[in-house]
């Protein structure tokens, strides 16, 4: 019975094996690694084709409906939906598409019943205009009109005409606009900056009359008139540019038969989808993403260009790093290398770690009522009085790219220190007392023989904290993000860093886009174009540090004390 009962029990299950070598746990880790591959490839992929797909040239359709009413436009998507769900349930399909001519029909978009459409073509000289007011326009084109006089009558030559005087016009409008914005606004500066030399000189030596005041007062007159004198001719140079612009217009009727007429000067840039070749729509669709990644946002931020947001994104991102890894280091050189273990330090570890955890919008309010009301203030009290006085506008009592940075800074710090810390715990001892041996001290130690082994590991945790700081939101708009700034925080007037200014910045943009925005179905698109552009924009930060960090641990790590 005894061994009856012993040759029961050495019955091994088939499966005992496998559970034991933890084969069944090693296929649930490799499924749970393709599942997660998968779902960030298919996102990555999403947006990718979402965001890319934009600019992309689409044919323009001539729809008829039943009714015999005519519109023209893109055709953006296509779906079915059911009617009548609790009984005779039936299925429709519709269109929605882009009709643009906002200030004639009221609407950007309009979805139509296939069940309504009697006909559907594709008209040859169809054109698209992007404009810089009032949204995208369609219609045909019909005459090139100069001083109100017709140079080129019909839809093709009208067309070869203004393909002919176009990137003319335009760039005496860019021109126009550098003239206007940066020579003006250089002008100003100078006379800005006279302006609050004389307040400050009456701040410092009263109001009464003095050599110091009459000194400034006449510097300031002077200086006013220099810049009376060249603003005049500034103002004949851009008379002249303008007059020359607006000479010209092109004359397009809707698919309704109405007839407008549009200064060529106002139009960004005119195709005709259903009259191009691939090499042409590959030139339009370049050209599109060009204006959107060099131009100045329109429209409430759904039209134009992104460029603003994308140097303050990176400005924000460098100059947070540059600020983050000094003191994230240095901290973690003192916690694992002179720091003695004890009560203290543990409760510093414990703090640094429950930092991680800290909701973004705390740091937010600390950076605001810290930063912004409380150093700000006193840099303005201190250093910039004369602004206050004069134009009772804070210099850095308000949001900025410096407290921004500063900000965020905070809120990755605890990463930084982190990653250095464990970074530091992966250089063996034995080269440290190896160093100790040979007479070094241990600052040269830490200098010559840890630190550069622990690079690697200290890029990593930067690595992080600039993927982390480039997608925050919510604290960046209580410190600096601003819906539009064009001013751009560096520039190549003197001062090149405004650490002081607002500034844009792509996070943040997505949500205005998407959830502010005025036009809805036209944000859905540039929702997905800026999250892939800043996408991008993280992903080439990233391959740049781990580039440098490669770079280090093949020049360190191999070596051998």
């Amino acid at each position: 019975m005894n061994s009856s009962r012993i040759q029961r029990h050495n019955i091994r299950s088939p499966y005992s094996g496998l559970m034991a070598h933890g084969e069944p746990w090693v296929w649930l880790m490799s499924g749970s690694l393709a599942v997660a591959v998968t779902m960030i490839v298919g996102l990555l992929l999403f947006i990718t084709v979402r965001g890319s797909l934009h600019f992309w040239p689409r044919p323009l359709y001539e729809i008829t409906l039943h009714s015999g009413e005519t519109c023209l436009g893109e055709v953006t998507s296509r779906e079915t939906r059911a009617n009548n769900l609790l009984e005779n349930e039936t299925f429709s399909d519709r269109r929605l598409i882009h009709i643009a001519n906002f200030e004639l029909t009221g609407t950007h978009y309009r979805w139509i019943n296939e069940s309504d459409i009697a006909t559907t073509q594709q008209p040859r000289f169809a054109t698209v205009v992007e404009r810089l007011e009032g949204g995208r326009f369609h219609g045909f084109p019909v005459r090139v009109l100069k001083n109100d006089v017709a140079v080129s009558i019909g839809p093709e030559t009208a067309w070869a005409k203004y393909e002919e005087i176009a990137p003319a016009i335009r760039q005496q409008f860019r021109d126009a606009n550098y003239l206007d914005k940066h020579k003006r606004g250089k002008l100003q500066q100078r006379l800005r900056r006279a302006r609050l030399a004389l307040f400050d000189t009456r701040l410092k030596y009263g109001t009464e009359e003095n050599s110091f005041t009459e000194a400034a007062q006449d510097k300031e007159k002077r200086i006013a008139k220099e810049v009376s004198v060249l603003s005049s001719r500034l103002d004949k140079k851009l008379a002249s540019l303008r007059k020359a612009n607006q000479a010209w217009n092109f004359e397009f009727e809707t698919a309704e038969g109405h007839s407008v007429i549009l200064p060529i000067e106002e139009i960004v840039q005119a195709w005709q989808p259903n009259n191009i070749g691939l090499w042409r729509t590959l030139r339009v669709y370049g050209a599109r993403w060009w204006e959107f990644l060099s131009d100045d946002p329109r429209e409430a931020n759904s039209a134009g260009g992104v460029f603003p947001a994308i140097c303050g994104t990176v400005s924000m991102t460098l100059f947070m790093a540059l600020l983050v890894a000094p003191f994230g280091v240095l901290a973690a050189l003192y916690l694992r290398e002179y720091a003695a273990d004890g009560p203290l330090t543990a409760t510093v570890r414990i703090a640094i770690n429950n930092l991680a955890g800290v909701p973004s919008i705390v740091y937010g309010a600390f950076g605001i009522g810290f930063f912004c009301y409380g150093v700000g203030g006193w840099i303005d009290e201190l250093f910039f009085s004369a602004s206050l006085l004069a134009d009772n506008q804070p210099t850095y009592g308000t949001g900025g790219l410096l407290w921004a940075s500063l900000t965020l800074a905070l809120l990755t710090l605890p990463v930084v220190i982190i990653a250095t810390e464990e970074a530091l715990v992966a250089v063996p001892n034995s080269m440290r007392e190896g160093s100790y041996a040979c007479g070094a001290s241990k600052w040269q130690t830490i200098y010559r023989i840890v630190l550069p082994r622990a690079l690697p590991g200290i890029m990593t945790g930067l690595i992080l904290a600039m993927a982390r700081a480039a997608g925050e939101v919510a604290p960046l708009m209580l410190v600096g993000v601003k819906k539009v700034a064009l001013d751009l925080p560096i520039d190549t007037s003197f001062p090149y860093i405004h650490p002081e200014r607002e500034f844009m910045h792509l996070a943040y943009l997505v949500y205005d886009v998407g959830f502010q925005s005025p036009n809805s179905q036209a944000a859905k698109p540039m929702v997905f174009t800026i999250t892939l552009l800043l996408v991008t924009l993280i992903a080439a930060l990233n391959i740049t540090a781990i580039y440098i960090r490669s770079h280090l641990k093949r020049r360190y790590v191999p070596q051998h004390f």
